[in-house]
């Protein structure tokens, strides 16, 4: 048997593994509950001299593994979704619209916004990377990342303004008498 300080002391070292296994932060961490209870339920089953993290990330593999047949066969009977996706086919026409229209709107920007949005954005740098090359303090690199995001929603999608009643419909409209 094992001291319960032992199993805690693991559970950095498990959870990075569950991490692995995974490749998902919520997954990994019901993983690793469900191999945290599974290892106290079977206490008593180990050997003092088995290494305490080898046991118990065999314990973990086993629980995904079975997990991971047990999804992989009810999603494959029952879940149409993954046939749906392999016979839907996203219009190219739309993305291509898409694509001109942002590349129009992006040309309203000034160039210190759109050298921003394209090296976030579109080239995928941290904002300490961007920081770095345009030698500027990242919170400068943020603040016109924000003020560019920002322009560019309001060039995208211009406020509607709402339809104004001329002043002599709004006094018949009142009165309850359409004006013909």
């Amino acid at each position: 048997m094992f001291e319960q300080e032992a199993l805690i002391n693991e559970m950095d070292k498990l959870r990075k593994f569950a991490q692995r296994l995974t490749k998902n932060t919520h997954n990994a961490e019901d993983l690793l509950q469900a191999t945290m209870l599974r290892a106290l339920e079977k206490k008593e089953s180990f050997q003092n001299e088995t290494n305490l993290f080898s046991w118990t990330s065999k314990i973990m593999f086993n629980l995904f593994a079975s997990g991971h047949r047990q999804k992989r066969k009810f999603e494959t009977q029952y879940d149409p979704q993954h046939y749906i996706d392999q016979m839907s086919v996203r219009s190219t026409q739309e993305a291509c619209v898409d694509l001109i229209t942002v590349n129009e709107s992006m040309k309203q920007l000034s160039a210190e916004h759109r050298e921003i949005l394209t090296m976030i954005s579109a080239q995928g740098m941290s904002y300490e990377e961007v920081s770095a090359e345009l030698r500027i303090p990242a919170g400068t690199v943020r603040s016109r990342m924000n003020r560019a995001r920002n322009h560019l929603q309001a060039i995208l999608n211009p406020p509607v303004v709402p339809y104004q009643i001329p002043a002599y419909m709004h006094a018949s409209i009142v009165q309850g008498r359409i004006a013909a």
